[in-house]
């Protein structure tokens, strides 16, 4: 989407977008036209998938589940953590550019009942995208963001006070898709989503229960830091089925899934990313070094068990049998202009990106039924549901279908490793070992899913755990300038876009090693 360049958050466009036409809302780049909300969400909905793919690709590459591929260099300080402000920079800017949209619908429909589906709809999409700011960066703009011209240079906020207000906002969107189903049961008329909501084609109880999944990831993040002023939650309650963007991907015309584009192959067919690799550490949760996993590893990776794996930091590493679409496509078919239609990770061309499944809905519900912050649910049964769940997305193809037995599979995951609490929640004997239980089942469901959610996870709760220096027993690269114990980064810089237009406000002595955000350990 092409905007005027009037602030630090609106000086690139949304990742991929600008050469997609069918998204573009501007034709004038010096001149914002005035849009309806019909058009905009569709392409802010797609917008956030280009963004979620930056984050998974950043917590791919922090948070253990991929490694430099050995024969490649000049991976610099993404191996060493001694970030500066040019290290994932594209995430600021690309979602400050997207949550901009979405201010754009929440300012045109404020006060509009006949809107407020697509209101409540955008608030939504709106405090998601703050929360991957607050969980990537801590102190961000929110208060004074998104006002265009009329400030350009705004205050930076407390990230724990955002978490708040975000939850304040999930409740009034919530409140305002409710009143909108009891005017339309009225007879009133009311804007329909319809073909406009490329989420879930507007059916209004699973943006309920978006909503209550995210201020439930809210909760249990912020759980002992931050005070909120309403935990329960609507009786929708939480997702049930997983959160696919899907705007009509294809293979033709650059109009492909992101994350196929990036990691499988583009769309004239041609290879895409192959410098990065899974890792040893995140291996042994499926070959059976920590966890005997064959039906989600085969799913998942290029000739499992065999797939060429690294260790962070490796540069001088052969890997064998180097394929062509990357390490994270499982498929025969290694024909770029004909592959695809398979499960794993990365499905197809065609198939819907995930901003939140199930399988991460069920593991939060877990932790938060163990930490007392839902009175109600057995947090056994929601533990392996999640691990089921997990198994669905993953068995998943790009049409919905299924491949393979996922319950049996995840029934027989469960017997495989029935010794380990890790796996059999009945040995989780004590409230740390079924929170250690339910992250680390977490961390593998969100492996090149959502890989930053999972790097979230180990930053807040340790889990799953690391020791020493071997290749699975860590996933600290062997090169880390860290000090820390575990030889990890805590977080990633500010961009330098922020020192040259907001500097005044920029918050100041930010360490990758030793500044915290809120929530994290």
């Amino acid at each position: 989407m092409k905007k005027i360049h009037i602030a630090t958050f609106l000086i690139l466009s949304v990742l991929g977008t600008s050469c997609n036409d069918y998204l573009d809302v501007n034709t004038n780049t010096n001149q914002a036209t005035t849009v309806s909300p019909e058009l905009v969400l569709p392409q802010a909905i797609a917008a956030t998938a280009q963004v979620l793919n930056r984050y998974n690709t950043y917590g791919m590459e922090t948070g253990g589940y991929g490694a430099n591929a050995g024969g490649y260099g000049g991976f610099n300080e993404l191996v060493t953590y001694n970030y500066n402000s040019n290290n994932f920079s594209d995430l600021w800017p690309n979602t400050y550019d997207n949550l901009q949209d979405f201010q754009y619908i929440i300012d045109n429909t404020e006060g509009k009942d006949s809107y407020g589906f697509y209101n409540a709809a955008a608030k939504i999409m709106k405090a998601h995208g703050f929360q991957l700011l607050v969980d990537t960066y801590g102190n961000v703009p929110y208060t004074d963001a998104l006002k265009g011209a009329n400030l350009l240079t705004p205050k930076y906020d407390e990230a724990a006070a955002i978490y708040t207000d975000l939850a304040a906002q999930l409740d009034i969107a919530i409140a305002t898709i409710n009143k909108g189903n009891a005017a339309k049961e009225a007879g009133t008329t009311m804007i329909n989503l319809g073909a406009a909501d490329v989420l879930f084609k507007g059916d209004m109880t699973k943006w309920l229960q978006l909503a209550n999944t995210i201020k439930l990831r809210l909760i249990v993040r912020a759980t002992g830091k931050t005070t909120f002023a309403n935990t329960a939650f609507d009786v929708a309650g939480f997702l049930k089925e997983d959160a696919l963007i899907n705007p009509g991907y294809t293979r033709d015309a650059n109009r492909q899934n992101p994350q196929w584009n990036q990691w499988a192959y583009t769309y004239t067919g041609s290879a895409a990313t192959k410098s990065w690799i899974p890792t040893n550490f995140i291996l042994s949760f499926y070959d059976g070094s920590k966890l005997k996993d064959e039906g989600r590893g085969s799913a998942i990776y290029y000739k499992f068990p065999a797939t060429g794996v690294n260790q962070l930091g490796v540069e001088n590493n052969s890997v064998p049998s180097s394929p062509t679409g990357g390490f994270w496509y499982s498929g025969t078919d290694r024909t770029g202009t004909t592959a695809g239609d398979v499960p794993g990770t990365l499905k197809g061309p065609d198939a819907g990106y995930p901003v939140i499944t199930v399988a991460e809905s069920d593991f939060l519900q877990a932790e938060a039924v163990v930490r007392g912050i839902l009175k109600t649910g057995d947090a056994k049964t929601l533990f392996e549901s999640g691990i089921k769940a997990s198994f669905d997305y993953i068995y998943q193809l790009p049409d919905g279908t299924l491949s393979g037995d996922a319950a049996g599979d995840a029934a027989k995951y469960i017997a495989d490793n029935q010794s380990t609490y890790l796996a059999n929640f009945t040995l989780a004997t004590t409230d740390a070992r079924k929170i250690e239980a339910i992250i680390t089942q977490k961390y593998i469901a969100l492996n090149f899913v959502n890989s930053n959610e999972g790097w979230n996870e180990y930053r807040r709760t340790g889990y799953p755990a690391v020791s020493g220096t071997s290749a699975r027993g860590t996933f600290a690269s062997t090169v880390s300038q860290s000090p820390r114990p575990d030889r990890l980064p805590t977080r990633i810089l500010y961009p330098a876009s922020e020192a040259s237009f907001n500097a005044a406000n920029l918050p100041q002595g930010i360490s990758p090693f030793t500044t915290l955000i809120f929530w994290a350990k």
